[in-house]
């Protein structure tokens, strides 16, 4: 009884709340304002309870005088927020009730919320998981990065084409972020760096005639699972300094330069990932980078000298945490924040830095390592170049001490080599820790692409395999399923992901599976709802959906998937022998403005969609589908909707994945290559409830260091594989001499070709499966138990543990 009271309570309260802030934004009844104001109106009364937790939060750290983490990354990729917030405040089914006696309908309103483009694919999705994780196990710990006033690109396919149009995400304001001009720093361009001797005969560095550029945060509250913690993720927007409405008399000359110093400062947080394919661009990523990692080291230096403890235990209280190269200046930024603003000596700010930082790698590809032309580099940020030039000279005197003569392998460990600055080199020399992201990544950077790194301070390397935010992915996304699952097992698991193992119980269980089923054509109906009013198709949601979704690169092999579907066409329309299960094939993803293969792959796919989808005697049977401008909320949609998980990337390049776990988390079955954490889920639920198929990781490195491939070789000796080369020059879709070429002239770089037959192979093992429904259903049900591992929660725990040396603090 008296829950309930309070319940009600609670819920009076609320409705109360709601209608004031409604007449308070509006000056209106509730009956006269949009659906927009509707939005607005929800999430600001949500706000209110969030803001109270947020200011308990940061009170509870100030007294406490924690350790507080800082990951710093190049992208947070949030999506939508009002739901999620909803769900971790226990708010949700409240409110509800509430706008439904309102009149009001709150799933509808959730469309109204635009995603935030503060990211593009798997790096800055793994960076909002993280800093939810942290939230929600009550860890002390902030993200940091950039207010882009513009996404990647809003994605439109036009005629197959793929056409990039600004995603101008800010027109209307981010109704979660609070400005903090108050605490806007100061960070500095340009200029010409000298030593200067002082008076006791040490030296200084005096920097002169520098560009300042004043950075302002926007800080927006990241809220803890029902656990009253509320931590901030701080984006940085550029903004001209306080000065600048000073004009007085000035000159046509002062005033164009006026001008041209306000046209670079708002260019700096304009976009995200400007294109790099000419100098400027190149230059003008480099000063995003830069302004961000120095504004949030120079905060969160001042913040801790604001609390009174000594910077002598600065890396007891601080943990920095580089998320990919992208940060690594932040090595030499705390340096010099160390030497020439808290007055340091040499080594004392050496051994608080590398005590502080921390570096994840993402990439086995050593081309995708970042680099800046020292030229560039030394220009724009003279004096960070001079401690990276120091840091350097020091550290290679202790590498020839340890192998005296091998100067090949000092050139291959050398900071500053080839006229380039290597920005990982720095973060794995200036911190104490350097990870991979699954069991395979770390054994290839410790093997190869790191592999003189490895060997100097093997005690650096680990492995933290990706996780992602079940709360997201599965109780916001797949709500029946949630419920389904707290039925079976209780509701434990909402806050100990792990205790999904315990569905493996349930794995044979006849009705549990009966309704798996029957959930998974609730959001198959609602993925063909989708793709109806936004591609004008209609899909059989009792076809296979077969999805394949993530960012458009050769490597992760969206050409090899779009063969074979060709393949399956011809046979359809030329044997009579072959039959197929009715299958419908969903690619969704974005290619970069200025990768010629890969948006040349986005066309084929739409060109064979268009040809099958259009021919009535194979399209009861086969169906292709493209989703435009594949992102995090449509995410949410398609997910939950997937039979068969295509995770096909060439084994040894992808270093993890993250949409493998979402769709695992979900129930799908994984069809994929042994690359990224395909291998770890493959261990969890066992070889019989996912399909392998293709080269092994060892054998493609093999061939790129014998030469021995031959993609000429797989064409004239497979007659598939000729059948669907043949078939981008012959007419059959049309001109894709490109792709053609990109296979056979340029030898096939990612092996499409020679895994194609046991790619082919792999999808009739999986119809095979499928249409053994109980069999189908029980792996289904066996991913989804195993899945709690690949929570990210499971990884910020082993990160706060291993890395940051935190623990979770009780907010009252």
């Amino acid at each position: 009884m008296a829950k309930g009271k309070e319940l009600e309570f609670t819920k009076e309260n609320l409705k109360a709340r709601f209608v004031q802030t409604a007449h308070i934004l509006w000056g209106r009844d509730l009956n006269e304002i949009t659906s927009e104001e509707v939005y607005e109106t929800i999430a600001q009364t949500v706000k209110q309870y969030i803001t109270e937790n947020w200011i308990k939060t940061n009170k509870s750290y100030m007294e406490h005088e924690v350790k507080q983490v800082y990951y710093f990354s190049v992208e947070f990729l949030l999506g939508r927020l009002l739901n999620t917030n909803l769900i971790n405040l226990g708010l949700k089914e409240i409110l509800q009730d509430v706008l439904k006696d309102l009149g009001l309908d709150m799933e509808k309103y959730f469309e109204e919320e635009p995603d935030a483009g503060l990211g593009n694919g798997g790096l800055g999705r793994l960076a909002a998981c993280f800093i939810d994780s942290m939230a929600a196990l009550g860890l002390p710990g902030h993200g940091c990065s950039i207010r882009y006033q513009y996404g990647l690109f809003e994605q439109k396919i036009i005629k197959g084409n793929q056409v990039e149009i600004p995603d101008n995400w800010l027109k209307n304001g981010f109704i979660w972020e609070y400005r903090k001009p108050d605490k806007s720093i100061d960070v500095q361009f340009n200029g010409n760096v000298y030593m200067r001797p002082k008076e006791d005969g040490s030296l200084e560095a005096v920097h002169e005639n520098y560009m300042v550029v004043m950075a302002v945060p926007y800080d927006v509250p990241i809220v803890g699972y029902k656990n009253n913690t509320v931590n901030t993720l701080r984006l940085w927007n550029a903004e001209v300094t306080r000065d600048f409405s000073d004009y007085g008399m000035l000159t046509p000359e002062q005033l164009q330069a006026r001008n041209d110093y306000r046209h670079f400062v708002e260019g700096i947080t304009k976009y995200l990932y400007p294109d790099d394919s000419s100098y400027d661009g190149r230059r003008m990523r480099l000063i995003q980078e830069y302004f961000f990692v120095s504004a949030g080291v120079q905060s969160i230096v001042r913040h801790y000298l604001k609390t009174g403890m000594q910077m002598e235990d600065f890396a007891n209280r601080i943990a920095i945490h580089i998320n990919d190269t992208h940060p690594a200046v932040a090595v030499a930024e705390l340096m010099r924040v160390l030497l020439d603003v808290a007055h340091m000596g040499w080594e004392e700010a050496w051994d608080i830095t590398t005590h502080t930082i921390a570096y994840t790698n993402h990439t086995i590809m050593p081309e995708a390592l970042e680099t800046w032309p020292i030229d560039m580099f030394q220009s724009l940020l003279p004096r960070i170049y001079m401690i990276v030039e120091e840091i350097n000279r020091r550290f290679l005197e202790d590498v020839r001490q340890c192998y005296p003569g091998d100067e090949q392998r000092v050139r291959a460990m050398s900071i500053l080599q080839d006229g380039q600055v290597h920005m990982a080199r720095l973060a794995i020399v200036g911190g104490h820790s350097v990870n991979g992201v699954a069991k395979i990544h770390s054994e290839i950077l410790k093997a190869d692409t790191l592999h003189e790194f490895y060997e100097y301070t093997p005690e650096k390397f680990n492995n933290k395999t990706n996780g992602i935010t079940h709360r997201r992915w599965l109780i916001g996304a797949n709500p029946e399923l949630a419920k389904r699952i707290d039925s079976a097992i209780s509701t434990k698991w909402r806050k100990k992901p792990e205790y999904l193992q315990a569905l493996q119980e349930f794995a044979k269980d006849k009705p549990f599976l009966s309704d798996l089923a029957k959930i998974k054509q609730i959001r198959k109906r609602a993925l063909a709802h989708y793709v109806k009013a936004h591609n004008n198709l209609k899909i059989d949601p009792a076809s296979i959906f077969d999805i394949q979704v993530k960012r458009i690169h050769s490597y992760k092999r969206q050409l090899m998937n779009i063969l074979h579907i060709m393949y399956q066409y011809d046979r359809l329309k030329k044997d009579a022998a072959f039959s197929m299960l009715p299958t419908t094939y969903f690619f969704g993803g974005k290619a970069a403005p200025g990768y010629y293969i890969a948006k040349e792959t986005v066309r084929l796919i739409n060109t064979v969609a268009k040809k099958i989808n259009e021919d009535k005697a194979v399209n009861k049977t086969l169906q292709v589908v493209f989703i435009e401008n594949f992102g995090v909320s449509i995410g949410e949609i398609v997910y939950p909707a997937a039979d068969v998980s295509e995770q096909i990337s060439t084994a040894s390049k992808e270093a993890s994945g993250t949409g493998n776990m979402k769709f695992m988390m979900n129930g799908a079955i994984t069809l994929g290559t042994l690359d990224g954490a395909n291998v770890e889920i493959c261990e969890a639920v066992g070889s019989e409830h996912c399909v392998i198929f293709g080269l092994k990781a060892p054998e493609v490195l093999r061939y790129y260091a014998t030469g021995a491939y031959s993609a000429w070789d797989e064409y004239n000796t497979d007659s598939q594989v000729r059948l669907v080369v043949d078939q981008l020059t012959d007419g059959t879709y049309g001109d894709f001499r490109s792709l053609y070429n990109y296979l056979l002239k340029s030898n096939d770089e990612f092996f499409i070709l020679k895994d194609f037959s046991d790619y082919c192979r792999a999808h009739e093992k999986i119809e095979a499966h499928y249409q053994d429904r109980i069999s189908w259903m029980t792996s289904s049900a066996i991913n989804i138990a195993n899945s709690g591992r690949f929570s990210s929660d499971r990884t910020i725990t082993e990160y706060a543990k291993d890395i940051w040396k935190v623990t979770p603090i009780l907010i009252p």
